[in-house]
């Protein structure tokens, strides 16, 4: 199983979800040619519909992070990101030194490297709430 590959693709979907999309598994097979295995499927539309269904609350935990930022005017590369690791750290039970890891390597292809330390930086702040309340 390629994680990182069905990783990358989960977050495409949390992006679609971002502009209205139903963040289904189909889209990547319609829009980006990715057919993804049975593992890797399951992940993936776990995350997706987990994600979606969580989308408030995991707003609600990025947003408390962000200093002189709202979500609004996040890239939403960087949102969809940020709400992926999130719902890995608090409802995948995935380590958060994995997940942020992860996200600021998806960040570092798909946004900006300046982007790179800031979701570093929201991601460890969360992390940190996270292991507090545990």
């Amino acid at each position: 199983m390629a994680r990182p590959i069905a990783r990358e693709a989960a977050m495409q979907l949390v992006f679609e979800q971002l502009f209205g999309g139903d963040g289904e598994t189909q889209v990547l097979v319609d829009l980006i040619d990715y057919v993804p295995g049975e593992s890797d499927r399951a992940y993936i539309d776990a995350v997706a519909a987990g994600v979606k269904e969580h989308a408030a609350d995991l707003d609600a935990q990025i947003a408390a992070c962000l200093r002189g930022w709202t979500l609004q005017r996040l890239s939403r590369v960087d949102w969809a990101i940020l709400r992926l690791s999130v719902y890995e750290m608090k409802y995948a039970s995935l380590p958060a030194a994995v997940s942020i890891n992860e996200a600021v390597e998806l960040t570092r292809k798909y946004s900006s490297e300046s982007s790179c330390a800031f979701v570093n930086g929201v991601l460890g702040t969360i992390s940190r709430k996270l292991a507090a309340q545990a």
